[in-house]
């Protein structure tokens, strides 16, 4: 099971961040330094390029002001 990734899942799940950031008015920047991290790392969950951690989910969420299942919240296509 190792090395397992859904690349749907990782691309939506950053468009949904996006999304929430942008409603809310952030940067990337400014997202960035309210979860502790590089602003670059925004920029790759963003895009879908890492299949980020729980930490990082749940520090997004908090600087959002949303519940993590927010962040959740996606249709994957079907299998």
């Amino acid at each position: 099971m190792i090395g397992i990734r859904d690349q749907a899942a990782i691309t939506l799940f950053g468009n949904s961040v996006r999304a929430k950031r942008l409603q809310k008015g952030f940067s990337q920047e400014e997202l960035a330094y309210q979860c502790q991290i590089d602003i670059r790392q925004v920029g790759r969950i963003e895009r879908g390029e890492i299949n980020t951690t729980i930490s990082t989910v749940f520090a997004l969420s908090r600087a959002l002001g949303l519940e993590v299942a927010h962040l959740f919240d996606f249709s994957l296509p079907p299998l």
